[in-house]
């Protein structure tokens, strides 16, 4: 299987090169060449596998041959060590935890996958490997913790001061080793910005071998299409219409699921809910896409203004806003709405979400009326002790903390501030950059 740019069709890259990269050098995001459409015999057996043997299946379809298969065995085994379990909350209604790894984010799948891959294909050369990553909360935490100590790498995160939690900050700015932490002024969308321009400068990129652990590169992509077959091998035998609802900044959470649905997953609609900063779901009423500035919400880690995995989303419809809109429902909810929905479920019955997650909840029941014998399932993305600030305040009682994170909170913080300047961040580089 060989891999393209999203802004030239034409062009293919083997998988080596799109991990190592990233991003492509016109600025496109990789996708694979064709989409494997997986027999309706796995789907007849697929309640007979475990996690670990439905993602290396689902893997071997899209990475085929790039991988010797024990490399490939061993990377997934690597990435699936802990549950994604589906909770059933009312009648129809189920949470996907997907925050039972490390770091209790979604995003431990991709790191830790990324970080197989990248370890392996470091092997093959002299020059350390420098990632850049632009985190609003929990990529930051996953990619450090899990190429924390990795050889031949080097992590170098970029979040906007004043708009991540306590914790979160904690867990990506007090590991050191291979890890550096730049606090800057600015948005997240300042961060992803001066990385992506980083990922264009021509000087930087002769000096330096620089790649990315954000959703924009297709090994964090894969692994998150891996909980989709999961969750449906739980419920398959329900015999219902599946809706999933996912929680969305960047975009790239719901573009994994679009992805196992051209598959052959058999799923009925997703909803992509958001919070205020609602880019997308305007997109799917309006035809039009508009980047804006991003607002800061109570649910950080989806205040995105210009979503990265976009272009993957359209390409995956070949540009057809019909064929997208079919799939795809689009919904935004306030810091006001998201509260409520925080007392409602905790209230009736006697479960926490993180403020992710209830926006996730929300668009779901608010769109479940449309289907008739469905069954929904909504993404929590991370633990509510992630968020514990804002959600001991609403519910007004205190949150368990996970002794994991409790370690995290003693620590020091190390961060190095920074304005949102390209030029400055480049003129940083060379000191940070370890050969």
């Amino acid at each position: 299987m060989n891999f393209y740019s999203t802004n030239n069709h034409n062009k293919f890259v083997t998988l080596r090169e799109a991990v190592m990269h990233g991003l492509a050098s016109d600025r496109g995001l990789y996708m694979p060449e064709t989409i494997p459409k997986i027999p309706p015999s796995f789907f007849e057996s697929i309640d007979k596998l475990s996690f670990e043997e439905i993602s290396y299946y689902v893997a071997s379809q899209l990475i085929g041959k790039n991988l010797p298969h024990e490399e490939l065995f061993r990377i997934v085994s690597h990435t699936i060590q802990f549950d994604a379990p589906l909770v059933k909350i009312e009648d129809d209604i189920y949470a996907l935890e997907l925050f039972h790894g490390p770091t209790l984010a979604f995003k431990d799948f991709g790191a830790r996958f990324l970080s197989g891959l990248l370890g392996y294909f470091s092997q093959e050369q002299n020059q350390k490997i420098t990632i850049l990553v632009a985190t609003s909360g929990d990529t930051g935490s996953a990619v450090a913790n899990g190429f924390l100590g990795v050889d031949g790498t080097q992590v170098i995160v970029l979040y906007p001061s004043g708009k991540v939690s306590d914790i979160q900050e904690k867990q990506f700015t007090t590991l050191g080793k291979n890890i550096i932490a730049l606090e800057v002024d600015g948005s997240f969308d300042d961060c992803q910005r001066l990385v992506k321009q980083a990922f264009s400068d021509v000087e930087l990129n002769k000096k330096y071998f620089l790649t990315s652990a954000n959703s924009i590169n297709i090994a964090r992509l894969i692994p998150q299409s891996f909980y989709y077959f999961y969750a449906y091998s739980k419920i398959k035998q329900l015999k219902k219409d599946i809706i999933f609802s996912v929680p969305s900044g960047n975009f790239g959470n719901i573009t994994a699921g679009l992805l196992a649905k051209k598959m052959g997953l058999p799923i009925k609609k997703f909803i992509a809910a958001t919070n205020v900063n609602k880019v997308v779901p305007d997109y799917l009423k309006s035809k039009e896409f508009i980047p804006r500035p991003s607002i800061s919400t109570i649910s950080n880690a989806m205040d995105v203004g210009n979503p990265s995995n976009f272009p993957r989303m359209l390409n995956l419809y070949n540009d057809n806003f019909q064929a997208l809109s079919n799939d795809v429902i689009g919904d935004s909810f306030s810091d006001d709405d998201t509260m409520s929905a925080l007392k409602e479920v905790y209230s009736k019955y006697d479960y926490i979400m993180d403020p992710h997650g209830a926006i996730g909840y929300l668009a779901l029941k608010k769109h479940m009326v449309e289907f008739d014998n469905a069954v929904g399932i909504f993404l929590e993305t991370a633990h509510p002790a992630k968020f514990n600030e804002v959600v001991e305040k609403v519910l007004a009682r205190p949150i368990n903390i996970p002794e994991r994170l409790n370690e995290f909170i003693k620590r020091e913080k190390s961060a190095i501030k920074m304005s949102a300047d390209f030029n400055e961040f480049k003129s940083m580089l060379p000191t940070l950059i370890t050969q």
